[in-house]
């Protein structure tokens, strides 16, 4: 979806036109779902960039985070020493700076630094989902050097890893019992 961001004071607007994944919620915040490991809540009526985990919260989820606030903080977007834990389990929240001149909107930059984020970011997490569907694709679909037929597998008394007798468990470590 296209966002149309009009920047600058009544006289001089300068239009912007941004693609991203965005809506509205009810409240008025925006919710950007264009980043493979976060969704990012800006909420202009309470001046908050809030970073919430897409499905479990793990490094990958932690690492996008920090860097997403490091990245905005280095922009001057937000208060370095407002970056916490929010409300929600896994979440990341800092406080919009406040315009030092009338006219500006800091949820407006805030939200062109976004998108700037994300377009810095996107190499990133479109390679791994293609390694990661690459990998699926080989498991699937193998080719002649890493699969075999059926029947061409010979057959023999010893086949496999795991020998007939051996005990395998941290009390008797691999003894060979005799049947």
């Amino acid at each position: 979806m296209a966002v149309t961001i009009r920047v600058g004071k009544d006289d001089v607007k300068e239009t912007i036109r941004l693609e991203m994944d965005i809506r509205k919620s009810i409240s008025g915040d925006l919710m950007i779902f264009d980043h493979g490991d976060i969704d990012i809540v800006l909420s202009a009526a309470t001046n908050k960039v809030t970073a919430f985990p897409k499905e479990a919260m793990n490094d990958l989820v932690y690492g996008a985070q920090n860097r997403l606030f490091a990245f905005l903080r280095k922009r001057g977007v937000i208060v370095a020493e407002s970056i916490q834990a929010g409300s929600f389990c896994g979440a990341m929240e800092g406080t919009l700076q406040k315009p030092f001149k009338e006219g500006i909107e800091s949820a407006k930059l805030a939200l062109i630094n976004l998108n700037s984020f994300i377009d810095e970011e996107r190499p990133y997490f479109e390679s791994l989902e293609a390694i990661i569907a690459g990998d699926d694709n080989a498991l699937i679909h193998p080719d002649k050097e890493h699969s075999t037929e059926l029947g061409e597998v010979p057959q023999s008394t010893d086949q496999g890893s795991i020998r007939q007798g051996m005990v395998r468990d941290p009390y008797s470590l691999s003894y060979l019992y005799t049947i």
